[in-house]
């Protein structure tokens, strides 16, 4: 069964920085591209970035250009977000996704 499980949320003041990661289980990860979604309150899930299967290859959405890195370790299937100078508008629930899954999410709050 496949399953993705995220970490690494948590409160930040603007400015700040977190690394969140995506352990993935159940599936080749080495052959799968990730993707990464996040949901602001009272917001659509909205797309951030994609990684392909090598980790070669990514897309970030326009206005995280610069500010995040999609990353990935295939030895241990797992996804990585890293995210500098936050804003609060970069607050919201974090999920990963794979072709077929998602995971639970994780909270990212940055606030003064």
């Amino acid at each position: 069964q496949e399953q993705l499980v995220e970490s690494g949320g948590g409160l930040v003041h603007p400015g700040g920085s977190l690394r969140l990661s995506c352990v993935v289980s159940g599936i080749t990860f080495r052959g799968a591209g990730m993707t990464w979604y996040r949901q602001a309150p009272g917001k659509g899930r909205e797309w951030i970035g994609f990684i392909g299967p090598s980790g070669t290859a990514t897309r970030l959405l326009e206005s995280v250009k610069g500010r995040f890195t999609i990353s990935r370790d295939n030895s241990k299937n797992t996804l990585y977000l890293q995210m500098d100078n936050l804003k609060p508008e970069d607050t919201g629930v974090y999920y990963c996704k794979s072709q077929n899954a998602w995971g639970q999410g994780t909270q990212v709050t940055v606030s003064s």
